[in-house]
């Protein structure tokens, strides 16, 4: 039997799926604006393992693997500056290299590997649910946050204390966010930056709510299996 170490209840706990005749995993993938190093590799391998188990008990039929690329963020577009190339060049190269990485470990492809750049709609319109829900809000600056507050259990994941956190964020305070340790859903567009329309002006998705988007997109709202690197509690 498959036990897989539950980040909430801080223990391995035995996998129960939600539906036997589709089984959802969604792990997060790389940043591709280098090559792979030992800890992607470890990502690789490990959740291929969780994969071919998956295929062999349940049938491979009924396993949806999803491992997204994120192919616009910070690192990208300083990378690419750098470089004086496209971002999507930049992106285009690495996720080839990743590729042979992967081959050469022997890992097999997921069933669907979302690229943020081609979820940029869903990424709005998420964005505008959270708004209209009031768990986001848009700042003095055009970007866009989301209000940590609204949420009771943020933290509960990575037992992560939030008034420590609030303390450590106003060393650096951002006059456009309600609360210092509120975080950035929608950039706001600068010069020479890669940019799409919002309803907020142009601009680019934020790291936290890109795999949400494609995440539901791909998997739905509820799912069996969520992985990646400790970051990402």
């Amino acid at each position: 039997m498959l036990h897989i170490y539950n980040g909430l209840s801080k223990q391995k706990e035995a996998f129960q799926p939600i539906d036997a005749k589709n089984i959802r995993m969604y792990v997060c993938g790389m940043t591709v604006y280098d090559y792979c190093h030992l800890g992607h590799a470890r990502v690789l391998v490990v959740f291929d393992m969780v994969y071919r188990y998956l295929c062999e008990k349940y049938g491979a039929a009924h396993v949806n693997y999803v491992r997204n690329i994120t192919d616009v963020d910070d690192k990208i577009i300083k990378r690419a500056k750098e470089n004086d190339e496209p971002f999507e060049a930049l992106t285009a190269r690495f996720i080839g290299e990743m590729n042979i990485d992967s081959g050469s470990l022997g890992v097999l492809r997921p069933n669907a590997e979302p690229k943020a750049t081609d979820y940029i709609d869903s990424i709005i319109q998420m964005i505008q649910t959270l708004i209209a829900k009031g768990n986001a809000y848009p700042g003095k600056n055009g970007d866009v946050y989301y209000k940590v507050s609204s949420f009771p259990n943020y933290g509960q994941l990575s037992s992560r204390n939030l008034e420590e956190d609030r303390s450590g964020a106003r060393i650096e305070i951002d006059e456009s966010k309600n609360d210092p340790i509120d975080f950035v859903l929608w950039k706001a567009a600068k010069p020479g930056e890669p940019a799409w329309e919002s309803p907020w002006g142009r601009g680019r998705p934020g790291w936290h709510i890109e795999c949400s988007a494609m995440a539901t997109d791909c998997l739905g709202a509820q799912f069996d299996i969520h992985g990646g690197g400790v970051d990402l509690k």
